[in-house]
């Protein structure tokens, strides 16, 4: 009996051992979202800019878009600020959710580096962030002009994501749901 307790602890160390290699083999880009094809969850926020207006998810209804999960603190955040301006700039519709952020830093954030979001949600508590199932900034959602989650990228949006998420956007536009 004493035998076999010796070869415990190599035993627990083998079975974590699995699990952790197990892991690095998991891209985290591709992390499954709950909310694909359902609607955007419902909420009711603080606009970003404008502190007493009241947005819901009725607001990001009407044409294709993306919604942007971004925050201060998040460096990744800032690599992808520029682009997600340029994208801005050629017409690309996209909403933000701020998160677990602070609003005054978040509000100097985008004086200083330019607002990309036709309007943007202050998720100080990280409710939306939840329901959503964001797993950390930023993240990226391709909604349809229902409002319904069509794509989700987890990581900065550069130009290589980009072609993914505008395929996205151009299958929306041409009424291919799948």
């Amino acid at each position: 009996m004493r035998r076999v307790l010796l070869f415990l602890p190599l035993a627990i160390f083998l079975g974590l051992g699995f699990f952790l290699w197990r892991g690095l083999s998991i891209d985290p880009t591709e992390l499954p979202s709950a909310r694909l094809n359902q609607p955007f969850p419902a909420f009711e926020l603080a606009s970003l800019t404008e502190p007493d207006r009241i947005l819901t998810e009725q607001d990001l209804k009407g044409a294709p878009a993306l919604v942007n999960v971004w925050a201060t603190w998040c460096p990744t955040c800032k690599e992808e600020h520029a682009y997600l301006n340029q994208l801005a700039r050629e017409g690309v519709t996209i909403y933000g959710i701020n998160y677990k952020d602070e609003p005054v830093k978040a509000r100097a954030w985008l004086d200083r580096y330019l607002d990309p979001y036709v309007a943007s949600v202050v998720d100080e508590e990280g409710r939306l962030g939840l329901d959503l199932g964001v797993y950390g900034a930023p993240e990226t959602y391709v909604i349809d002009a229902d409002g319904v989650i069509r794509y989700r990228h987890v990581g900065a949006v550069d130009a290589r994501v980009w072609q993914d998420l505008k395929a996205v956007m151009d299958a929306i536009a041409t009424g291919d749901r799948s």
